[in-house]
């Protein structure tokens, strides 16, 4: 028998059936000291009781003795973009022609859990947030659910509409300028994940500066995020975060404290040094990998215990906590290649997820998480572009990769 994990499978489940311990022993006519014994590994149920338990769970026998959970969680802000295409973003007071206009979804839930998705359609993938009861929210659970995605644990907000993006992108470059409305993700709170439910090995959050509940402060932990990280390590659960873009001064405030309680912290060049107070960049615009290096080294000082991942439209890196600092530089696309940028980030981070998820090396990581952001940018929207991990090594395997100074 199984022991270790049939104690903890006890535990998950009775949490996830919001039971107490005496509550689970009255349905079991033991003690609630006979259920605290199984739960801790100081002992376990006669074989004859396991039907019982089984049944109070609504789950059969064999799942009791399963292994450990599996699967990754994205909890964060879900939002619907509206995706207009530009021939380039104008002057101020200038018009500029929409050349075309779609509905796509958005934020870092659905982005990164649709690109995991697509990547490997067998893992496990579930989706934390709050959408408005409206159709821009029934139409980004559907997109998930398409996919096979555990959308249980969304909460429909009627107190505000699902969250909105209005993304410009550029033709021919991919850039893109965001115009942001909070909706139903600004409610979302530490109170709406059951950290002691979840039946996942990962769970990765975000963004931070753009979730107004879990951004703000926390006398213990320093925001309500840093406090949702530590609950879910305190579970078992490996943590990670991600940022967005904006032009402010809160990054510091808002982001060390998640940095004292992840596992892995991934963010873009400019969010990072934006922490450290660097430049990421010299001032002839190159990519300052001195600057980025320290950076990453300031975090792992603070607090994350696995890897720090930075990713720029030259490279990405990776410093793990070992002190190895890995840099793979980007591929080189053709010309109109590019069809848009929007989710570039969130496809990057879905591939380091699945990378750390399955304990790849820190450059086999950086290499697949380079294609799948190239993959991302075959489409205007941010999930469409996105395939398999086997074809995404197989469409990107003759591609070269940029030059790219050392130090």
């Amino acid at each position: 028998m199984k022991k270790i994990n049939l104690g903890k499978n006890i535990a998950r489940l009775r949490k996830k059936n919001n039971l107490t311990q005496l509550r689970l022993a009255e349905k079991l006519s033991v003690s609630d000291k006979t259920v605290s014994k199984w739960e801790s590994g100081g002992g376990c149920p006669e074989i004859t009781q396991l039907p019982a338990i089984a049944e109070v769970f609504g789950v059969s026998i064999d799942s009791l003795f399963k292994d450990e959970p599996q699967g990754i969680a994205i909890a964060g802000n879900i939002l619907v973009d509206i995706v207009n295409i530009i021939e380039a973003y104008p002057s101020k007071s200038m018009l500029v022609n929409i050349l075309s206009s779609e509905r796509a979804v958005g934020g870092c839930v659905p982005n990164t859990i649709i690109d995991l998705a697509c990547i490997d359609p067998a893992l496990a993938l579930s989706a934390i947030g709050r959408i408005g009861n409206d159709e821009n929210g029934r139409y980004v659970l559907s997109e998930m659910q398409k996919h096979g995605i555990d959308i249980s644990k969304v909460i429909t907000d009627s107190s505000a509409p699902t969250s909105a993006d209005n993304v410009m992108s550029e033709r021919t470059s991919g850039d893109r300028t965001f115009f942001y409305s909070g909706g139903a993700s600004k409610n979302f709170s530490v109170e709406d994940v059951d950290v002691e439910a979840l039946d996942c090995k990962m769970l990765h959050v975000g963004y931070v500066l753009l979730l107004d509940e879990l951004d703000r402060h926390d006398p213990e932990y320093g925001t309500k995020l840093a406090r949702l990280l530590h609950k879910a390590r305190e579970a078992g659960i490996k943590t990670s975060f991600d940022v967005v873009s904006e032009e402010s001064d809160r990054f510091k405030e808002k982001i060390i404290p998640a940095l004292r309680e992840c596992d892995s912290a991934i963010m873009n060049e400019i969010e990072c040094c934006k922490v450290s107070g660097l430049s990421p960049r010299d001032k002839d615009g190159r990519i300052s990998i001195e600057n980025i290096k320290k950076t990453m080294e300031s975090f792992i000082e603070i607090g994350v215990r696995e890897k720090v991942v930075v990713h720029c439209s030259e490279a990405g890196f990776m410093l793990e906590h070992s002190g190895k600092f890995t840099v793979v530089p980007s591929l080189v696309l053709p010309k109109n290649f590019i069809k848009g940028a929007t989710g570039a980030g969130d496809s990057f981070a879905a591939a380091c997820l699945y990378g750390i998820y399955n304990e790849w090396d820190a450059e086999k990581i950086l290499e697949f998480a380079s294609k799948a952001a190239a993959c991302n940018l075959t489409a205007a929207d941010s999930v469409s572009g996105m395939r398999t991990a086997r074809e995404i090594d197989k469409m990107f395997e003759s591609f070269e990769r940029r030059k790219l100074e050392r130090i």
